[in-house]
């Protein structure tokens, strides 16, 4: 990959995640100041991850039979664009519901996308991903970082025009490959069975899901979890730039660990080093410090264990033209499923126990999470010792 279009892959990762970096901490925030209850919240970030269910899979499938995957790339975005902008008009009532459904879907459909787009231009070099997925971290981190004390100052009705810009951005980025073709397929075949049957697929699918859910109370309530606990906006933005900060110096790392130690074990460590972040997380939110402690967990339980989980995907998916439906597959079963489910998860056990039931319900369910990696683990020696 050369110097040009690094540039031009890493462009698109800062402008999609800078929108996310304001979405992902500060929509709760909005809906709730509109004076919607925690159930509310949940629904709409449940809205958001079933356009992961739906969207990628037929996204990639669509995009991949075009001769110009560039030009779906741009619609994607710029349906999304406007998407996000009907929030201007619409913050109550059925409309808010049907907006969100709008924007999940064409949101959540372009990443895969995009991502098989990358795998495939860095080809064997796959485990350089992190330099360039570490710049979407970069503009997670400024939006992330700052957005708390800009709603403070210009109050939440901000959160939608202060959005904007960055989903421009994206769409920017995007016009950038507009012309790019479809990768080149190799002449190797490629086996017939449905892609969620390949030998490591599921284990890893589930694995991924079950990551998900633990991470549904941090994506929903984790910016109230902390102004419940007396935390004001700076102070929250400085705790999601702490992890961010971390997020990306293991993104610039990831790709020597994953060569050192693997994938799974590698992802072994993640998942135990989540399950301490979301304990200390539900029992010492009063506590920035302890706060500020936990955030550093993201560099493993977000970073590395993404990082590990492309790695998995390119040797279970190693022809171009499966790894756009691969992706999208990814999305459904972890950000789709497991963020439906785990936005559900998280919506009521906030009602039932505020903060703490819901971040410790997301510490246990990392005991799942190790489980069904741990049978992943197991299920290629198993096969080593019959043959």
């Amino acid at each position: 990959m050369s110097p040009a279009d690094f540039r031009r892959y890493a462009l698109f990762y800062l402008g999609y995640y800078g929108a996310l970096g304001a979405y992902t901490p500060y929509v709760g925030r909005w809906v709730a100041a509109n004076g919607h209850s925690g159930y509310v919240v949940g629904a709409m970030l449940a809205l958001w991850y079933g356009g992961r269910i739906v969207a990628p899979p037929t996204w990639a499938r669509m995009s991949a039979r075009s001769p110009s995957p560039g030009h779906w790339l741009v619609a994607g975005c710029v349906l999304s664009l406007l998407g996000f902008a009907a929030f201007a008009g619409f913050d109550a009532g059925m409309m808010l519901f049907v907006t969100m459904a709008w924007f999940g879907v064409f949101f959540n459909a372009v990443m895969p996308q995009f991502e098989a787009m990358t795998l495939s231009a860095l080809g064997q070099r796959n485990h350089d991903y992190g330099l360039i997925r570490m710049w979407g971290s970069i503009g997670f981190l400024i939006v992330a970082g700052t957005y708390g004390w800009l709603l403070d100052r210009l109050g939440n009705d901000a959160f939608v025009w202060l959005t904007l810009p960055w989903l421009a951005l994206t769409v920017f980025a995007a016009w950038l490959h507009r012309n790019d073709r479809p990768a080149t397929v190799e002449a190797a075949p490629t086996s017939a069975e449905p892609l969620w049957r390949r030998p490591g697929a599921r284990r890893l699918l589930l694995t991924a899901m079950l990551m998900q859910l633990g991470f549904g109370p941090f994506y929903v309530f984790y910016t109230l979890h902390l102004q419940a606990h007396g935390h004001g906006g700076f102070a929250v933005g400085m705790l999601w730039a702490i992890g961010v900060v971390c997020e990306i110096a293991m993104f610039y790392l990831a790709p020597r660990l994953v060569q050192r130690f693997g994938a799974h074990r590698l992802m072994t460590a993640c998942i135990l080093a989540t399950m301490a972040r979301w304990t200390m997380v539900a029992l010492l939110g009063d506590s920035f410090a302890w706060m500020a402690v936990a955030q550093t967990g993201h560099a493993l339980s977000f970073a590395a264990f993404h990082a590990g989980c492309m790695r998995r995907m390119a040797e279970l998916f190693p022809v171009r033209r499966d790894m756009a439906a691969a992706q999208g597959l990814l999305y459904g079963f972890s950000g789709g499923i497991g963020g439906v489910a785990g936005a559900g998860l998280a919506a009521l056990t906030w009602q039932a126990g505020g903060g703490e039931l819901a971040f410790l319900s997301g510490a246990a369910i990392g005991i799942a999470t190790l489980l069904a990696h741990t049978l992943a683990l197991r299920a290629p020696r198993a096969a080593a010792a019959e043959s």
